[in-house]
């Protein structure tokens, strides 16, 4: 007899507000937010933008708001979650 599992409880540290940096709050607004929400922001931005490299998928291309976030003309999807740490408080 399989027993209903427990509902899972979101992880408090996702879901603390976090302040961004000028940098990326040009990018996703100025309020404080969770990060699950700054990652679901950055991405709709760039699907909103198109920045996706159409010969790779996973890498992001940088345009003027994003290129003083990474810091360089393109990042992988895997570099995008280390970058934007570097500007939550």
């Amino acid at each position: 007899m399989a027993t209903k599992a427990a509902a899972r409880t979101p992880n408090a540290a996702f879901m603390k507000p976090l302040t961004p940096s000028a940098t990326l709050a040009a990018i996703i607004g100025p309020e404080a937010v969770p990060r699950t929400e700054v990652t679901k922001k950055i991405w709709d931005y760039i699907k909103k933008h198109d920045l996706q490299d159409p010969k790779n998928r996973r890498n992001i291309n940088a345009d003027d708001k994003l290129r003083p976030l990474f810091g360089k003309e393109q990042v992988s999807m895997f570099e995008l979650t280390k970058l934007v740490s570097a500007h939550l408080k």
